[in-house]
């Protein structure tokens, strides 16, 4: 029995867009590439689960999809879009049950996961409780594989969950408190992959194989211990190990060092569609590695079937003038980020005179004023973008209008004011204001430098500063560097893109929104402190961030949806008051080439990294060539 009202959403959103079906009650039809290979498998009818995941679509088995990456380690980014989850979001962001057949929650204390009868790895190994137990008895509470422990979120007041076996497909999670951001964490872009699969692994845990040999096989290898050399077999993430049975629709078959790298169809995938075809539709997917410049060039030269990480607004030109010859067409997404270039003010800087700056509201929110967002959307975004603070997109249930445009209209008169208010009155020869101690009011603001668009708007808002007496200087930097220089407190601003996830609905945790992590330019030592449960870092010491704090543990004890929306709103507000972060212009466009008769994504969507997992909602396992329409599968 469901007790908990938004999984009762859940399970009605899965019961009227996808089926759980018994794969007796219709006819499945055997996949052609399975018909060719050598190995002899299992029929179908034997390969997915006895109660298979149906879904809508309705397309044509075969053919391989080419597309690009710019290093051999970014094949690791299939395991996003392709977006195989215990629980995922769908195109409504709505929580449904993928591998699991189904979720019972109990007031988000109490998680009961029924796994699918017949369910197995792609090596055709049982899927089943015992993979679940692996994970969390051999990996999570293990020192040596886990030093630190399970992972944070699933942790409640420090403490980890009482994890169940109850029979071969059923698990169950406890806290003695709610734990609300257990089930979105499983739907996020980077799968925390509380399941294992332990058949394989076995072989390589000094629990279970002999330790002498393992510590000995880990040396040749070049590793010190058993514990290293089962994380490197151990490799859903980085999709290094071709050996690794897995889950997703396809499975990496080859490893580095290489040019090339093809994913190919998993044999048991769990999903089918209506017409009793296994999913996914294509046979393979291949992975040219090709430096990220020449991306767009490759497309314009017919050289990939479907590309878009890598690609961005800039291109749009070059791959819409190769369309008709190629055959191919772009489609162009909004990308749902809060802002494309947002200014981070560091208020936890060592340096004492910036410090008191950047922490006063009046400073903030002058240095938003003096900014003229249209000349920047016109610059940067064609004019297409949409200008104010950073927060989150109009199609977000969060959305109101004044989220985006408080303190973010341009106004330099006002901006001049507050500088002067608080007392940053005398200048310098240069008509540049001076710092309470003499020094030129020059901000540096750092950048990894990786982004055109965000170099070029600094430029700009340096213009725009000049006119308020304030210095702007660009100082663009490895990301690693620059990260370290953050977290030391060394960075006096910092210019990056603004919040990852501006389409949460009120069941995300709003972890990005409050001082919970020190990869927040604004705030890296408080978030120190969270994550190293203050044993570095300081702790929040400013009230309106402080409220931050509390509104954020707020949401973290209950599962009250309406509790939870209250917060958000609140949370959002408070970012729009303070201006944490200064957003400028959002709405940058997302260019996807689709080569002509690959079929399946929608015209027109939203593209983030979370929660659409780029294009992980829209079902890449759905997308398919229509031979129907002229053009061959591509082999």
């Amino acid at each position: 029995m469901i007790t908990h009202l938004r999984m009762k959403s859940l399970l009605l959103a899965l019961a009227c867009n996808l089926f759980v079906l018994p794969a007796g009650a219709m006819e499945l039809q055997e996949t052609p590439f399975f018909k060719t290979q050598e190995k002899k498998l299992p029929p179908i009818a034997e390969r997915v689960p006895s109660t298979p995941l149906v879904v809508e679509s309705a397309g044509q088995s075969g053919g391989d999809i080419i597309t690009l990456v710019p290093r051999a380690r970014d094949i690791r980014y299939i395991s996003t879009y392709s977006y195989t989850r215990l629980v995922g979001y769908d195109r409504n962001l709505q929580l449904q049950p993928d591998l699991l057949e189904k979720i019972d929650s109990q007031g988000d204390q109490v998680f009961t996961f029924t796994l699918r009868a017949g369910h197995r790895w792609s090596d055709g190994t049982p899927f089943t409780a015992d993979d679940f137990r692996y994970y969390w008895e051999d990996i999570a509470l293990n020192k040596d594989l886990s030093p630190s422990g399970p992972p944070e979120f699933m942790l409640v007041d420090g403490k980890p969950p009482r994890f169940e076996v109850l029979d071969e497909r059923t698990v169950r999670y406890s806290w003695d408190s709610p734990n609300p951001r257990f089930l979105p964490q499983l739907a996020a872009p980077l799968d925390p992959g509380i399941y294992r699969a332990s058949k394989y692994l076995k072989q390589f845990h000094a629990k279970y194989a002999d330790k002498a040999a393992l510590e000995e096989k880990a040396k040749q290898q070049k590793l010190k211990s058993w514990a290293a050399l089962h994380n490197r077999m151990d490799d859903m993430k980085e999709q290094t190990n071709p050996d690794l049975p897995t889950l997703m629709p396809w499975r990496v078959t080859n490893a580095a060092p290489a040019n090339r790298f093809v994913f190919e169809r998993n044999p048991y995938y769990h999903r089918i569609d209506k017409q009793g075809h296994q999913l996914p539709y294509a046979d393979r997917i291949v992975m040219d590695v090709s430096a990220s410049g020449l991306f767009a060039a490759k497309a314009n030269a017919g050289e990939t079937d479907l590309l878009f990480r890598g690609l961005s607004m800039s291109d749009i030109p070059v791959l819409k003038e190769g369309e008709k010859l190629q055959g191919y067409r772009t489609l162009i997404w909004p990308y749902a980020r809060g802002t494309e270039l947002a200014l981070y003010p560091n208020l936890n800087t060592v340096d004492p005179v910036w410090k008191q700056l950047n922490r006063d509201v009046r400073f903030r929110r002058a240095l938003s004023l003096g900014i003229d967002r249209k000349t920047l959307n016109n610059a940067l975004l064609f004019g297409l973008g949409t200008e104010g603070n950073n927060t989150v997109v109009q199609e977000s249930p969060l959305f109101s209008p004044d989220l985006r445009t408080l303190y973010a209209q341009y106004d330099p008169a006002e901006a001049s004011r507050l500088l002067d208010e608080i007392g940053l009155t005398k200048r310098n020869g240069a008509g540049y204001r001076l710092l309470p101690d003499g020094r030129e009011l020059e901000i540096i603001v750092e950048t990894d430098g990786e982004s055109s668009l965000v170099v070029d708007g600094l430029t700009l808002i340096g213009e725009f500063w000049r006119e308020i007496g304030v210095r702007l200087f660009v100082k663009p930097q490895d990301r690693t560097v620059l990260r370290n220089r953050s977290f030391a407190g060394l960075t006096v601003m910092v210019a990056a893109p603004g919040f990852d996830n501006a389409i949460p609905t009120a069941i995300m945790p709003p972890t990005e929104y409050a001082p919970m992590r020190q990869d927040n330019y604004s705030w890296p030592k408080w978030g120190q402190y969270i994550e190293t449960k203050g044993a570095n870092g300081e702790a929040v010491d400013l009230p309106a961030a402080k409220r931050l704090s509390e509104l954020y543990d707020t949401w973290m004890s209950t599962g009250d949806e309406t509790v939870q929306d209250k917060v958000w709103r609140e949370m959002l507000l408070n970012h729009a008051e303070n201006q944490w972060v200064i957003g400028t212009v959002a709405g940058a466009l997302q260019p996807i080439v689709v080569r002509n008769h690959l079929q399946g994504l929608p015209e027109k969507a939203l593209y983030s990294w979370e929660p659409t997992a780029m294009l992980g909602i829209y079902r890449v396992d759905e997308i398919y060539w229509n031979k129907a329409a002229g053009k061959e599968a591509r082999r």
